[in-house]
């Protein structure tokens, strides 16, 4: 019998290989040719931690849009369910319920670390858990991408700079942080995380970004996290006298949601030798009295405003120097305050506030 070659009538073509010994292609292939098309789009993976918070419901909203195959990790201490309910019958999304101080074994190709109370009257609650998430959820998360070669975006804090002597805070800053006082779990816990952070890029080559996140707001704020934007309107809204600590003098600066969300996923997709640390805030500064006075404007309440004292190590000023998210990400705020705020207020209309918690003492 024949061989196939021979019995179509065609040769091999036969080249000489090393040491003199031919070397035999056959003559037609009948394998298909594969090519991928250029406008393929990019689909991750991507584990966003605290992904039913505030800011990681509205992250995950966004990366679950944009096609991406998203897992929601929580533990639901100072979020809600119903802030991810809508994205649960999406076939790319899909939520779990994990503390981030335990191990977890997932295969992703970037993690967003959002995992942490992030309001003082949260964060104060269990100061010993909430410094555990900073630095065990940090550990953790480092572990995964290290495993996976992933990149890992850690979502750190304004509070890192404390009670600031210098104003507009740039990154390299190294703050004013009291590390016994009542918010040092929270300063303490944000400042380890980035050092962990440097330490695995530094040691192990991980893939990382780390963003200073300043005073965020918008739709879908938990009405008792105890911050001042949604402390303001829940009382206005109810014709209750609305709670300003200290004279009001001190300034903060409010970034909205969908600017920071922004932010966050240029960061990630920046060029690998931007880390960071890169503040993500709005430069706009305004007084606390400032700030509920326009409340009061925007709601058309008559509540009135009563002083009760400023808590232990609470920041006089607060404003990000953003010089360097203009530069590397060609990112800034687009929403100012007024239009903003007049969004969150017609959300916080729409809510009823008994199907939300209080887990912890508010201010």
């Amino acid at each position: 019998m024949l061989p196939p070659w021979r019995a179509r009538g065609k040769l091999p073509q036969v080249r000489r290989g090393g040491l003199d010994k031919p070397v035999v292609t056959p003559a037609t292939s009948t394998l298909p040719t594969l090519t991928v098309a250029s406008n393929v789009p990019k689909l991750k993976r991507i584990l966003v931690t605290g992904g039913a918070g505030f800011l990681g419901s509205h992250l995950c909203e966004r990366l679950v849009t944009e096609g991406h195959d998203v897992v929601c990790l929580d533990n639901f201490f100072t979020s809600q369910k119903t802030n991810v309910t809508h994205l649960l019958s999406l076939p790319n999304f899909e939520l779990v319920r994990h503390d981030v101080v335990h191990p977890v074994w997932l295969e992703v190709d970037e993690i967003y670390n959002l995992a942490c109370p992030a309001a003082p009257g949260h964060y104060q609650f269990n100061p010993i858990k909430t410094m555990k998430t900073s630095i065990v959820g940090a550990i953790n998360v480092l572990g995964m991408a290290k495993r996976c070669r992933a990149k890992v975006l850690q979502a750190s804090t304004s509070e890192v700079y404390g009670d600031p002597e210098v104003h507009p805070q740039p990154e390299s800053y190294r703050g004013s942080v009291n590390p016994i006082g009542p918010r040092s779990c929270y300063d303490e816990g944000k400042r380890a995380a980035e050092s962990l952070f440097m330490d695995y890029h530094r040691m192990n080559r991980v893939n990382i970004r780390i963003a200073r996140i300043f005073n965020t707001y918008g739709p879908g704020m938990h009405p008792f996290d105890g911050r001042v934007v949604s402390n303001f309107i829940r009382q206005a809204l109810a014709g209750e006298e609305l709670t300003l600590f200290g004279d009001g003098s001190q300034t903060r600066s409010f970034c909205y949601r969908d600017d920071l969300i922004e932010g966050l996923i240029r960061l990630m997709n920046a060029p690998d030798e931007l880390t960071g640390p890169v503040n993500l805030g709005n430069p706009d500064e305004f007084t606390v009295l400032e700030l509920a006075q326009l409340v009061l404007e925007q709601t058309g309440s008559k509540s009135a405003i009563v002083h009760r004292p400023l808590p232990q190590d609470d920041p006089t000023r607060r404003r990000p120097d953003i010089t360097l998210a203009r530069k590397h990400l060609g990112w800034q705020p687009t929403v100012p305050l007024r239009k903003g705020l007049q969004a969150t207020i017609d959300w916080f209309r729409t809510i009823d506030l008994g199907h939300y918690r209080a887990p912890t003492p508010n201010y």
